[in-house]
């Protein structure tokens, strides 16, 4: 070989690496941190850069996108001297990175052992109640907390997330207890609840029925009361109308008598100390039609007297006068006693009425040609 080549391909291969190592290409997202003889010297935005090769170099690669890191299950003590185990999810962002290079040694590091140390004075100011129920509030004082210290390290939190809470397994039992107490007390008050809804629906329900059937029997007694005084006026009127006398409502007093002792309910029945006196007049009143009529002969006129009895001074026969006294015996023989009774006293009236009506004897009133 020429020994002038030699040096040509020498020179070529430096002048190659020379361009290759003054050459960067940074990815979207990233950010590379370059220093000049061991001292920081600037940062590479996204892009092909030109450094000075040799002289200068690259320290640390960042990624300035936001990232999670979650933190492993750290022991804290309450207020009540209860130790949870607590783990947390931190997300954040890269804002400054040759802060992040040079002002702290570990962000990641830093940031853990800070969210743990915010994490105990926050809780222990809190019982368990309160831990477990006020989330939102520890999550917003670590991201205080945090956001202002790690500001100076090129870093911003954006926000901070409990992920879970673990209380002691006794302190579990103990929660899943009152739980299901609470949950057995509030079914056990809905329950009570619905029976006193339903207990008070069914009174009113039941009172609502009442006052209706009240106010029906009500309107049906009035309308009653109103028709049955109706009846009795119209009554009175026809009788007043008609000029009836004793005798008619003596007859119709005995017509009634009987419905006294219809009912299947009645089993004492007393017999009116007027019955007597109103047999006595209708008796008298077929009398009197008796005396008004014609003359009749005087054997027809006997045998009447003798079948009616002795009533001609308005005495009644033996059996009805022992019938007029007030009784009181069984109900349905008291009736047809007193059916018989007025029977009896009808029967001889029209008999005698009807005595009376006869024609007369034909010899009567005859002249005898001699």
């Amino acid at each position: 070989m020429d020994p002038v080549v030699i040096p040509i391909l020498v020179a070529a291969i430096v002048v190659v690496f020379l361009v290759a190592s003054s050459v960067r290409i940074v990815p979207q997202a990233r950010r590379y941190n370059i220093e000049r003889f061991g001292r920081y010297r600037r940062t590479l935005q996204p892009g092909l850069n030109l450094v000075l090769p040799v002289a200068d170099r690259i320290n640390t690669k960042l990624d300035v996108r936001e990232q999670v890191y979650s933190s492993d299950p750290r022991p804290v003590i309450t207020e009540d001297n209860l130790v949870v185990n607590i783990d947390t999810v931190l997300y954040y962002q890269i804002t400054d990175p040759r802060a992040a290079a040079y002002e702290v040694a570990d962000y990641l590091q830093a940031i853990d052992q800070l969210t743990v140390t915010t994490l105990r004075n926050v809780i222990g100011s809190m019982d368990l109640e309160e831990t477990l129920t006020s989330r939102e509030e520890i999550n917003s004082r670590l991201r205080a907390v945090l956001d202002d210290a790690t500001g100076k390290w090129g870093i911003r939190v954006n926000r901070v997330e409990i992920k879970a809470i673990d209380p002691p397994h006794t302190i579990k039992e103990a929660m899943e207890k009152q739980m299901r107490a609470e949950r057995d007390k509030r079914a056990a008050i809905l329950h009570a609840e619905g029976e006193r809804q339903a207990k008070i629906l069914t009174a009113e329900g039941t009172k609502q029925k009442d006052i209706l059937e009240a106010q029906g029997t009500q309107q049906a007694m009035i309308l009653r009361a109103d028709g049955e005084a109706k009846a009795v006026e119209l009554v009175f009127q026809a009788v007043h109308r008609n000029n009836a006398d004793a005798k008619v409502l003596a007859y119709k007093y005995l017509e009634t008598l009987p419905h006294l002792a219809s009912s299947d309910n009645n089993t004492f029945w007393v017999i009116p100390g007027e019955l007597t006196e109103a047999i006595r007049t209708v008796t008298s009143a077929f009398g009197d039609q008796s005396a008004a009529g014609p003359s009749q002969p005087a054997h027809t006129g006997a045998a009447a007297a003798a079948d009616a009895g002795d009533t001609s001074d308005g005495g009644l026969p033996p059996a009805l006068e022992a019938a007029g006294s007030t009784v009181a015996f069984d109900a349905a023989t008291a009736a047809d006693e007193a059916v018989k009774q007025a029977d009896a006293a009808v029967s001889d009236a029209k008999a005698e009425a009807a005595a009376a009506k006869a024609p007369q004897a034909p010899g009567r009133g005859r002249t005898s040609v001699d």
